[in-house]
């Protein structure tokens, strides 16, 4: 079976996400948020933007190729 890879399907994979200053092993479609905090990504245009107040159990549906040291929620899971 083959799912479909346009920018509105389903993840089709996840991985932990370490809040570092270095970029992720690969982008991210989406972040599921576990631990609330804030989340200071880069997005994959260049952007470098801070999610303030992000809840628990929240999902971003941002296309991210880093998050930040000094980012301050936890549990971040990268979906892709």
């Amino acid at each position: 079976m083959s799912f479909s890879t346009t920018p509105d399907s389903c993840a089709r994979h996840a991985f932990v996400v370490t809040p570092a200053d270095s970029d992720l092993v690969q982008p991210a479609r989406a972040l599921y948020v576990g631990g609330g905090g804030s989340i200071v990504a880069t997005l994959t245009s260049g952007a470098v933007v801070t999610f303030a107040g992000v809840n628990a159990g929240s999902i971003l549906p941002i296309s991210v190729k880093r998050v930040a040291a000094s980012s301050t929620a936890t549990s971040i899971v990268g979906l892709i």
